[in-house]
């Protein structure tokens, strides 16, 4: 057991986080949301934080630090964090209430999720594809936050396109924060594997031209995020996503179009978040 707690510490020190703003050739950032030990039954996890590396994003946030959230329209989420950087989900710069973020992620599914000619006074522009077919490969770290992304493929006239889509995910203050973006495809195992822990997910929920209502519901369960946070609301009504989930997690309609939360403020209860606008 020692030896396996030991092989655990390094393998842990070797993922070293990038220098703000960039991640390094041949190093990846480090990644809290990864739980490395639930592969190995009966390994004592040696836990590293990114303030235990050398190498780390900006100190910025503490555990009981708020991550503000807001529904910006359609599939984009704004995110804040504690450090005052903003990041628009799947912008595509003219629907929703989004002003100029810091980041911002896009997918191609089609033209309300992402745009070829972006503000330039966008700092970091991510796109979940590659425009030469590879798959896209994002570990970006901006202050205090750290954003990577899975690729899954995606549906065009031909059938389906490897890579075309990426979930992204963005840990900051303690929490791990996923965005599915324009999912085609039930997940497997080897997704799940690389996304690890959400404790907030960002899900579609159209029943059908993303994935069907069964699926999702399915997703949703298996990932056992805190918060679930419906978008690209088209298709089937979300009373029948609401009813599909169970009675396992709570429904919280909000009169408002953001929320605060931190890690010590995640619900007791799973609950789906709705947030005014949705």
């Amino acid at each position: 057991m020692p030896r396996i707690k030991h092989c655990l510490f390094l393998a842990a020190a070797l993922l070293v986080a990038a220098a703000p703003g960039q991640a390094q050739q041949g190093q990846r950032p480090f990644s809290q949301c990864l739980a490395v030990a639930r592969a190995l039954p009966g390994a004592t996890y040696a836990n590293m934080t990114p303030a235990d590396l050398a190498l780390r994003a900006e100190p910025v946030a503490t555990a009981a630090a708020g991550v503000e959230i807001m529904f910006a329209g359609h599939s984009s989420y704004v995110i804040t964090t504690p450090g005052g950087v903003t990041i628009a989900t799947d912008f595509n710069g003219w629907a929703g209430t989004v002003a100029v973020p810091d980041v911002v992620t896009m997918n191609k599914a089609h033209s309300s999720h992402f745009t070829l000619a972006p503000d330039q006074r966008i700092g970091h522009v991510l796109r979940g594809w590659s425009f030469d077919q590879t798959p896209a490969d994002h570990d970006l770290v901006v202050d205090d936050v750290y954003i990577r992304n899975v690729t899954t493929d995606i549906r065009n006239f031909d059938g389906m396109e490897p890579d075309g889509n990426s979930i992204f995910i963005f840990e900051v203050a303690d929490l791990c924060i996923g965005h599915l973006g324009h999912l085609h495809h039930p997940l497997e195992d080897r997704h799940f594997a690389q996304i690890g822990r959400l404790d907030i997910v960002m899900l579609p929920v159209d029943g059908g031209l993303t994935l069907s209502h069964t699926a999702m519901t399915g997703l949703a369960q298996r990932l056992q995020s805190s918060i679930l946070l419906p978008m690209h609301r088209r298709g089937a009504p979300l009373s029948r996503f609401i009813e599909m989930m169970g009675d396992k997690f709570v429904t919280d309609f909000v009169n408002a179009d953001r929320f605060t939360i931190s890690a010590r403020t995640l619900p007791r209860r799973p609950t789906i978040l709705i947030l005014k606008g949705v």
